[in-house]
C-alpha cells in the first residue's frame, strides 16, 4: 500500500484487501489476518487448495469487488459506466474481428454500452483463466445475438470455451462481469460490505442469468 504515491490509491488498495480478507473468512473459520497468500506463474493471486475457496479481485475509484467461489476458477472486472468512451476509442486494438463486425453495426450509444461489457468480459475471462493479459484479447470473442451471448476461443489457444459461463449486471454506476467454470447450479450471491470489515449485508438473493 505504502508504494502507491497517491492517497486515494493507498485508500482503494487498502479496501479492496481488507474486503478480500473478510470475504475469506466468511466463508472459512480463519481470522481475516491468518491468511496467506501465494501467486501463480501469472500473477495471480491464491489460497492453498486445502481450503477449498477460490477468488478474485477487480477495483475502481470508487468501488471494490470479491468474488469468491468453492472449488471452481473465477474472475470478475468491473468498469465504471464513464470510462465506456475511452474503452471504444482503443476497440480496433483489443477486439477480435468478429466482434469488430458486430461492434462496426452498432449506433453510437450502442457501442458505448458493448464496448463495457465486452472489455469486463475479456478481462473476467483472462483473469478466470489465471492467464491476466498473457492471453491475446483479440482471439477471445464474446458475440451476442438478441439478449443471448457466447464465448468463442481461437482453438490455437487450446482453451474450451465450453468449460466457462458468463454473467454482466450493473452495480453504483459500474458494469460488472463474473466469469466462472460451467455449473449446472450455479447461483451468483450478491453483498454489500461497508465498511470493510463489516458483516456481509445481501443486495440481491441470487442472480442466475448465465451465458
Amino acid at each position: 500500500m505504502r508504494a502507491f504515491r497517491f492517497r486515494q490509491d493507498r485508500r482503494v488498495f487498502l479496501a479492496l484487501h481488507a474486503l478480500l480478507r473478510n470475504a475469506l473468512s466468511h466463508s472459512y473459520p480463519l481470522a481475516p489476518e491468518e491468511w496467506r497468500f501465494s501467486t501463480n506463474a501469472y500473477g495471480k493471486p491464491q489460497i492453498p487448495s486445502e481450503f477449498g475457496l477460490r477468488f478474485n479481485l477487480s477495483r475502481s475509484p470508487k468501488l471494490v469487488i470479491c468474488l469468491v467461489s468453492r472449488g471452481i476458477e473465477v474472475g470478475v472486472d468491473l468498469e465504471p459506466q464513464e470510462r465506456a468512451g475511452k474503452i471504444v476509442e482503443i476497440a480496433p486494438r483489443v477486439l477480435s474481428p468478429s466482434e469488430l463486425i458486430q461492434f462496426e453495426l452498432l449506433t453510437a450509444q450502442e457501442k458505448l454500452n458493448r464496448a463495457l461489457s465486452l472489455w469486463t468480459l475479456k478481462e473476467a475471462f483472462t483473469k478466470a483463466c489465471g492467464m491476466g493479459l498473457s492471453l491475446p484479447l483479440t482471439r477471445l470473442s464474446f458475440l451476442f445475438e438478441g439478449d443471448e451471448a457466447r464465448l468463442e476461443v481461437d482453438p490455437d489457444l487450446g482453451i474450451n470455451s465450453g468449460r466457462w459461463q458468463f454473467s454482466l449486471f450493473e452495480h453504483l454506476g459500474h458494469r460488472i462481469a463474473v466469469v466462472t467454470e460451467r455449473m449446472a447450479d450455479a447461483f451468483l450471491q450478491l453483498c454489500e460490505v461497508r465498511p470493510v470489515l463489516a458483516e456481509p449485508r445481501s443486495l440481491v438473493s441470487a442472480i442466475t442469468r448465465w451465458f
